[in-house]
């Protein structure tokens, strides 16, 4: 993930993220997903995209957040089929985040276990104030090294945004910087648990 803050404006700004697969899972199930989105003042959507690129299967979807109209636009093409396959749009608050975009609000609000808040967030094609809890400090071992952290659940699965079954956690380090270190999704079926862990940090 890469966040470019427009100058004198921390929150607002430009958040690129890449995913694949590696290793035997990329031999069984290649996977390489590019997201884009588009922030304003308090990290506020503007638009979002991504490109997905799995066997049998590539997409572009594009999401357009218009604030004066209190609406997201979702719209997908398929790219092997050259169409269109997808379309909507919905009410949202002026400000409403995406999910990259809720992700960076979270770290600002410094939660301690026990504690929840309320994050307003769409993919386009649903609005929902999704509850985050702050559940428990533990040490989280990633490749980039050990990091004491606070586990944090989302509740975006099960209809709220997202129609599978499944739980989504976010581990934040409990210091001021509240850098990412571990998302874990689990789901009911089909894959089972999938697992993200920072590799490594770097700074521009």
């Amino acid at each position: 993930m890469r966040w470019q803050p427009l100058p004198n404006s921390p929150t607002a700004g430009d958040a690129d993220l890449h995913l694949e697969t590696v290793g035997l899972v990329a031999k069984l199930f290649k996977v390489e997903n590019n997201y884009r989105t588009k922030m304003a003042e308090g990290y506020c959507s503007l638009s979002s995209a991504m490109d997905i690129q799995e066997p049998n299967r590539r997409r572009q979807t594009q999401v357009i957040y218009d604030r004066e109209k209190k609406r997201a636009f979702f719209l997908e093409r398929d790219l092997v089929k050259n169409a269109q396959v997808g379309n909507a749009d919905v009410e949202t608050p002026a400000c409403v985040h995406d999910v990259v975009a809720g992700l960076m609000a979270l770290q600002k609000q410094k939660l301690q276990p026990g504690q929840s808040l309320t994050v307003p967030i769409s993919d386009g094609k649903k609005f929902a104030n999704v509850r985050i809890d702050a559940q428990e400090k533990e040490t989280v071992k990633t490749p980039a090294g050990n990091f004491s952290a606070i586990r944090h659940e989302v509740m975006l699965m099960n209809g709220v945004i997202y129609n599978r079954s499944g739980r989504v956690f976010i581990w934040l380090t409990d210091d001021d910087r509240r850098l990412p270190v571990q998302f874990r999704i689990r789901l009911q079926i089909l894959v089972g648990t999938v697992t993200l862990q920072l590799a490594k940090e770097e700074h521009p």
